[in-house]
Order: structure tokens, then C-alpha cells, then sequence
């Protein structure tokens, strides 16, 4: 008994020896992200990447999206704590692809550039090299009342009203029959923001070129645009995300007089379906369908990268791999969520099994599908978000009659100036 006790306990030892010899092998990556998304594609069920990696120990960090690139820029700047793999969002994903942070994926895309969506990977592009890559696409369309386009236009057939909005010229043209029609009842926007993805995706060129700043001549037509539409009485004057701007999604807008008002369309991205409209606009729910209009955009999206200085190089890009390109991943990812995926293979496969009720049937999913194949993601830069934002308030100048136009844009430059640099 005492002879089967000890080697019962050598047996043991061996297979505790065995056991920790079996978690020094395990490759070891730490996962920084600010978004739920990629921590439920991990541990997604029988097609996770836990489930099919098990020999990668993963070690997952949730951040808060405000806090995210500060605690990031800190470990980066010191070297010490830096994660291995990070999601990178849209406001911010050029910064660190510009920062020369972040490990090159020119191999992985060699691999697997035929079958993916171009766009996004022109976003995690720099310098002749590919930094980041998404699984995902954030396509933009035109949504618009079924209701309120049989009682002006006669139908509400997609490819019949995109005939009226399939430039900004006839957009404009539209909006001006559409008030004359109904009497002022109805307008054509709720607020003129949601004009400027559209036309920053018109732009030719980005806001800087050769280290200065260029303005693109679709964007002075923007401006011009918003100060008709305000001086004309073409939209309600919302601003998104507020109320009104909101409450129009669901007939719920007066006049100054008393007397309802009526919109006609809005301008979201894919998720604009299931988290604006869908969860907003449940009042007015199977009266919306949707066109391309005038111009493809995107708007929104998240990338996945590896910090340049990784222990583990090949474990991060056979994540990054499996996550933003394998086929059978995405395709779970697909008919799992909804997400609009960006593996033009599996786009191919599934893009006709969808249909939204939400829009009457129409397939939401195959007309994304279709708009990501028309973006141009090279206009993306790191100093957008800035440039942006001050492009803005001279805009607001502008219309709102503060401004010329000219004296505007002089201001705008200058500002540019004074906070980053570009003459």
C-alpha cells in the first residue's frame, strides 16, 4: 500500500510538471479593446477564437472608449503593460496607423487581399503598408418614409427614388418640389448634417495634401448647400442626435404655427438600421426603405491591430487573421448578429438570405454589400476628426448668416493653423 502511495504521488508530480509544461508552450496575448464586439467574437460559442485557438492563453481588457487612447498612449510611451492586439475605433484608427506604433501586415495582406473589402484596409493604411484591418464595414445609404414618398412621388419603389437623389444637384431639385408639393408640410431632411458624410465621400482628394490644407471644392458646394437649405426653409433645422431630431423619425414635429410636419429621409450607416431607426423610430416601424443617394460614405467601423513591439508577432496576425478575414468566422458573425462583414467571399454567400421587416422586406444586407464596393477609404487621415470639427463651426457661421462664405473659409484655414499646423 505504501509502495502504490508513492508512485501514485510521483505520478502526480509528473502530471503537474506535464500540466505547467503544457501553459509555458501556450502562446500568450493580451487584448486591449473598448467595445464589447471583439470580446464576444473570442468567446463566441464553437466558432470563438478561444474555441479555436485553445493554444493561445488570451487575457482581455475592457477600457471605456473615452479613456481608451490616453491609458494606450501611456503604456506606448513607456513600454511597459502594452497589450499585444487592440481595437482601434474610427475617430482614432489613423493616429496609430500613422504613429508608426503598430505592427506592419503586409504579409497577412498579400494573403488576403482578393477577398476583402478594400476600403477598410485603405483606412489601415500608411506609407505603403497596412497596419490595421477590420472584419466589418459601416456603409452609409438613404432612408426614407414609404409613406410620405407614395403621397408626393407616387411610389416607393428604392430605384425609383434614388432617381431623385442620385446626385446633390437633383437631391437639392427634390427638396425644393418636395416643399412646393406639400404645401410646406413636408421637408426633405430633418437636418443638413446628415449631408456631410455623403459629401466628404464625394471628395477627391483628403483635407491635406502635400503637408497642406486642401479644400476640397465638393465641400465649399456642401456649404452652399446647408445655407440654401436654411435660408429656404428645406429641412427642420435639428441638429443630429437631438431631440427634434429624433422626434421627426416618428411624426412627431410641429411648426412654429401648430401644424405637423413631415420628414422625408435621413442619412445613416449601417447600424444606423438596428440602433437609430430601430430602436428611435418604432412608431413609424415597416414604413422606411432605402436607396444609395448621391454618394457612397461610410461611417463608423473598428479595426484590429498588433502593437509593433509584441512578444508574440505571429500569435497577434493569426488573431488579427482569424477575426477580420476567416471565412467561416465572419459567416458565423454574419447570420449570428447581422454584421455587415467586410469578407467579400462571404458577403457572396449571404447577402441575398436577408430581408427587414423593419423596411418591409426590403434586403438591407445586399445594398450595404453593394455601397462598401464604392468607398474610397484613402481619404482617411489621423488629423480628420480635428479638421472636421472646425470645418464645422465655420459652416454654422456661414449659414447661420454670422459670415460670408469666403470670410469663413479665411477663418477656417486660420484655425487650422493655429492648432495644427497646415497652411
Amino acid at each position: 500500500m505504501k509502495k502504490f502511495s508513492t508512485i501514485l504521488c510521483m505520478g502526480l508530480m509528473l502530471m503537474a510538471v506535464s500540466s505547467l509544461t503544457a501553459q509555458d508552450k501556450k502562446s500568450k496575448l493580451k487584448v486591449w479593446s473598448y467595445q464589447e464586439d471583439l470580446e464576444a467574437y473570442i468567446d463566441a460559442g464553437n466558432f470563438g477564437y478561444r474555441a479555436t485557438h485553445p493554444d493561445v492563453d488570451v487575457t482581455y481588457v475592457s477600457i471605456p472608449t473615452p479613456d481608451f487612447p490616453y491609458k494606450l498612449d501611456e503604456v506606448l510611451k513607456t513600454g511597459n503593460g502594452a497589450p499585444d492586439v487592440i481595437c482601434l475605433e474610427d475617430s482614432f484608427v489613423r493616429r496609430y496607423v500613422e504613429l508608426g506604433c503598430l505592427l506592419p501586415l503586409d504579409d497577412l495582406y498579400k494573403e488576403v487581399k482578393a477577398k476583402m473589402s478594400d476600403y477598410p484596409m485603405k483606412v489601415g493604411s500608411y506609407d505603403g503598408h497596412v497596419y490595421a484591418m477590420s472584419w466589418q464595414v459601416y456603409p452609409g445609404a438613404m432612408f426614407y418614409r414609404r409613406s410620405l414618398a407614395k403621397k408626393y412621388w407616387g411610389t416607393d419603389d428604392p430605384k425609383e427614388v434614388q432617381k431623385k437623389v442620385a446626385s446633390f444637384d437633383t437631391l437639392l431639385k427634390t427638396a425644393r418640389e418636395l416643399k412646393k408639393k406639400s404645401n410646406g408640410k413636408c421637408r426633405m431632411l430633418s437636418t443638413t448634417e446628415d449631408l456631410f458624410r455623403p459629401y466628404l465621400g464625394a471628395r477627391k482628394k483628403p483635407w491635406v495634401v502635400d503637408d497642406k490644407l486642401y479644400i476640397d471644392p465638393v465641400m465649399e458646394k456642401y456649404m452652399e448647400v446647408c445655407k440654401i437649405f436654411y435660408d429656404e426653409d428645406l429641412d427642420c433645422f435639428a441638429s443630429q442626435w437631438d431631440e427634434l431630431w429624433y422626434a421627426s423619425m416618428n411624426d412627431d414635429v410641429v411648426d412654429d404655427k401648430g401644424k405637423p410636419v413631415e420628414v422625408m429621409c435621413y442619412f445613416l450607416a449601417s447600424w444606423g438600421l438596428p440602433y437609430i431607426l430601430g430602436t428611435e423610430a418604432q412608431d413609424t416601424a415597416g414604413d422606411w426603405a432605402m436607396c444609395t443617394g448621391p454618394s457612397p460614405y461610410y461611417w463608423g467601423g473598428n479595426w484590429i491591430a498588433a502593437c509593433k513591439d509584441t512578444k508574440n508577432p505571429d500569435a497577434a496576425k493569426e488573431m488579427i487573421r482569424y477575426i477580420a478575414t476567416n471565412d467561416e468566422f465572419n459567416k458565423n458573425v454574419a447570420l449570428t448578429t447581422g454584421e455587415i462583414v467586410g469578407n467579400l467571399n462571404v458577403q457572396k454567400q449571404i447577402k441575398k438570405l436577408f430581408s427587414s421587416p423593419y423596411l418591409s422586406g426590403q434586403n438591407h444586407y445586399e445594398l450595404f454589400c453593394d455601397v462598401s464596393k464604392k468607398i474610397n477609404g484613402s481619404l482617411a487621415q489621423a488629423t480628420d476628426m480635428w479638421i472636421e470639427s472646425m470645418f464645422m463651426e465655420a459652416l454654422e457661421d456661414f449659414v447661420h448668416g454670422k459670415k460670408t462664405k469666403k470670410q469663413a473659409l479665411t477663418d477656417f484655414r486660420s484655425e487650422v493653423y493655429k492648432q495644427l499646423g497646415y497652411e
